[in-house]
């Protein structure tokens, strides 16, 4: 007989030998592994268990089917490999809720975050103003993921040549973005402003520092990030579950990069490919889930196909 920590260990390894990048999906059948018990046969798992994993405590997201979906591909391992007969997951499949729409931060509504870091209370997060308007740019100006920001060092802010290196990023790839005249003076200000604290100056330390001069925690950053957005009045009337979030500046500079090339007539689709590139993502599929449509990027695309068509002229029928 086989545990359920044994045919969770042979399914990673087998996927992992094939080649798959299976982290994420590995962390899930870990946590299943733990819920069911590590020790219990695999064939004894019953459906209920299966379902209270699936389940969880809140309603149901589309995590919901993430798991499914690890569930279903290493059952059908175990039964290809007859570790059991069947498998034990639930018949019926729950509808999968509405995509998550992100926010998008208008111009004025990111001028206004900026304006409220120098009148919110920072209280117990000891994240200083200066800091937390310089990680904001930071995020807006070169579409950073927050983990990607917080883990720059001053070796990976090359102001001179205006460049950030990022290492290490959610693809396991190092990649080297160039930075407007506008940003790398917020930064070469934040910079200055660090040297003045406790901070560590060593090549390796960290670029984000609290006021003790310690690592921002992203924890944190997203805390305080709650409160300033509610200092600045700005919240979301749509029903969303969610309020505007950190993440969605990064939204906020796709769109708003579309809307310029757009105004200034540049040729988008051949630009894609590059702002994927600049983004960090392997591919333009990747990019897609940053492109929504506004009514501001829309009236730029409108304009573009009105201007063609002009070009185009009066067409026999």
């Amino acid at each position: 007989m086989t545990t359920t920590h044994e045919a969770v260990t042979q399914y990673v390894v087998f996927r992992q030998a094939a080649g798959a990048d299976f982290q994420a999906t590995a962390q899930l059948l870990t946590a299943f592994c733990r819920v069911v018990g590590p020790d219990v046969e695999i064939a004894d798992i019953p459906v209920e268990r299966v379902r209270a994993f699936l389940d969880g405590h809140g309603p149901v997201t589309r995590y919901w089917h993430r798991k499914h979906s690890a569930l279903r591909g290493f059952y059908r391992y175990a039964v290809s490999h007859r570790l059991v007969e069947l498998a034990p997951l639930p018949a019926i499949i729950p509808k999968a809720p509405p995509s998550f729409v992100p926010y998008l931060f208008t111009r004025e509504e990111v001028h206004g975050l900026l304006e409220a870091t120098s009148r919110y209370r920072t209280g117990h997060f000891h994240l200083e103003p200066h800091t937390f308007r310089a990680l904001l740019l930071l995020l807006y100006g070169a579409g950073l993921r927050i983990g990607e920001a917080l883990h720059l060092t001053l070796a990976d802010i090359d102001l001179p040549a205006t460049l950030v290196t990022i290492r290490d990023t959610k693809f396991y790839k190092t990649r080297v973005v160039p930075i407007g005249p506008d940003l790398c003076g917020a930064l070469r200000h934040y910079a200055e402003q660090r040297q003045g604290g406790h901070a560590s100056q060593a090549a390796a330390s960290a670029f984000f520092v609290d006021r003790k001069g310690s690592p921002l925690r992203e924890g944190t950053v997203r805390r305080a990030f709650a409160r300033l957005r509610r200092c600045a009045g700005i919240s979301r009337t749509d029903g969303a579950r969610y309020q505007p979030r950190l993440h969605d500046l990064r939204h906020a500079f796709v769109g708003h990069r579309l809307t310029a090339w757009y105004r200034a007539g540049a040729d988008v689709q051949r630009l894609l490919p590059q702002l994927s590139t600049y983004l960090g993502h392997g591919t333009i599929a990747a990019t897609q889930a940053y492109l929504t449509m506004t009514p501001e990027l829309l009236r730029e695309a409108c304009l573009r196909f009105g201007r063609y068509a002009d070009m185009e002229g009066p067409h026999e029928r």
